[in-house]
């Protein structure tokens, strides 16, 4: 006869194997939805662009961003962080983003949305280099599950350019 101790050691070793095995089930389960967000950002207004006396270039912008992430959203989503960065080329970087806007997308009911704004994290470029320069706008989300690894991607929007004089 096996005592109480042993009794309940095997049947908490078997619960927890069972709960291991639907949690990696979850996890697996979201690799068969494909999602298929879709995004536009259109810039209104560049509100301020000029040199600080620093002499780093900063940009004020309004800008209005739709986006439809409902097709991220699956039962095992617990929320999405999205973010907008300009993206753009200098001589000395190949690849600079900087953060412009950002959000926390609790529920498939609020991942249709339409937003307009004004960047909120201020848009800097260490030295004069964005006079004239072409730059992308990039939509990117983090979906972090109930269970299982995150998941990141973007949208890249291009065709978007600074002015050549500061205002």
């Amino acid at each position: 006869m096996h005592s109480f101790g042993y009794r309940a050691n095997a049947l908490l070793t078997f619960a927890v194997t069972i709960l291991a095995f639907i949690c990696a089930i979850a996890s697996f389960s979201d690799n068969l939805n494909t999602p298929t967000p879709t995004s536009t950002v259109q810039v209104l207004n560049i509100n301020r662009f000029q040199k600080k006396p620093d002499g780093d270039d900063e940009v004020s912008m309004t800008f209005n961003i739709s986006a439809n992430l409902q097709s991220l959203f699956t039962w095992n989503t617990k929320q999405v962080f999205v973010f907008l960065a300009a993206e753009y080329e200098t001589p000395k970087n190949s690849l600079n983003q900087v953060s412009l806007w950002d959000g926390i997308i609790p529920s498939k009911e609020h991942a249709e949305f339409w937003i307009h704004t004004t960047n909120k994290y201020r848009f800097i470029d260490q030295g004069s280099n964005l006079r004239g320069r072409n730059f992308n706008l990039t939509l990117h989300w983090h979906v972090m599950p109930k269970t299982g690894k995150m998941f990141a991607d973007k949208l890249v929007m291009t065709g978007y350019r600074l002015p050549q004089a500061y205002r």
